[in-house]
């Protein structure tokens, strides 16, 4: 495992996300990733699993201070008072005093940016959380997000595979001086189907999803978060440390990418992409 360092935050590299993972689910798997070596977990307020991600923290026997915690303010919750009582109710069902990272989920315009980025700046004062950022931001969102905070932003989450070219906002992050934190890796299970990823997979005696994870790690400021609920790919997707892809995969993952290759889009919340 290594991190990434963006604007005084360090970042364990590879995450364990729990995007669409029932309670149990999350009570059963992530003790296991936590035992297994991650120690980035990353949840949401939407995802309805932040008690039970609380909870598995404390059941892995892991001290909550050696844990890199993310969650996410929810859309709904971006007015003032609204976001001041959300972080606190995320921190009583994450049975924490703080988070290392808390994020504004995906883009509002119902909520002046100025005032998202100030309810941020202001629970990071408090000391509830000790970094802040955003999620799913276009470059001009991401500029204005900046420009706004007294307080450096650490990462913009967004959708990043080998489907789609990220290049942009990559480029838009790292000129503040910020990490790209990839969700959505697997592209809901379509990297497993390509004929070349399964080859460079071959090549290495590895799986793809390990190829995929590595090509994101390889690439630098960039976070990848990893997700199952299978016990075996746990221990999987965290054996990537020790294999390394050739400049050639490299660059022949990168050649995958389509203009069509975006996945997560919803209406009502997603900007207009770079």
């Amino acid at each position: 495992m290594f991190d990434v360092s963006a604007n005084g935050a360090v970042i364990p590299a590879l995450g364990f996300g729990t995007f669409r993972m029932p309670e149990a689910d999350v009570l059963r798997i992530v003790p296991k990733a936590i035992q297994t070596g991650f120690r980035h977990i990353d949840t949401a307020q939407i995802y309805d699993n932040e008690a039970a991600v609380g909870q598995a923290i404390l059941d892995s026997g892991v001290p909550r201070k050696d844990i890199f915690l993310t969650t996410k303010v929810w859309v709904s919750n971006y007015k003032h008072d609204a976001f001041i009582k959300s972080v606190d109710e995320s921190l009583e069902k994450l049975k924490t005093d703080d988070v290392d990272l808390l994020l504004l989920h995906w883009p509002n315009k119902d909520v002046s940016l100025a005032d998202q980025i100030g309810a941020l700046n202001e629970v990071r004062q408090a000391g509830k959380v000790r970094h802040i950022g955003v999620s799913n931001f276009n470059i001009a969102l991401m500029d204005e997000a900046v420009a706004l905070s007294d307080a450096p932003l650490v990462t913009n989450q967004v959708e990043y595979h080998p489907f789609i070219d990220q290049t942009k906002v990559m480029d838009g992050a790292r000129k503040h001086g910020m990490a790209l934190t990839a969700y959505y890796a697997m592209a809901d299970g379509k990297v497993l189907k390509n004929e070349q990823l399964g080859e460079i997979a071959k090549s290495h005696d590895r799986s793809v999803a390990q190829v995929v994870l590595r090509w994101l790690l390889q690439q630098n400021d960039v976070i990848a978060l990893s997700k199952t609920a299978t016990e075996s790919r746990v221990a999987e997707n965290f054996d990537i440390f020790d294999f390394e892809l050739s400049g050639e995969e490299m660059q022949a993952i990168h050649g995958l990418a389509d203009k069509n290759g975006r996945i997560v889009s919803p209406d009502g919340l997603a900007p207009d992409w770079d």
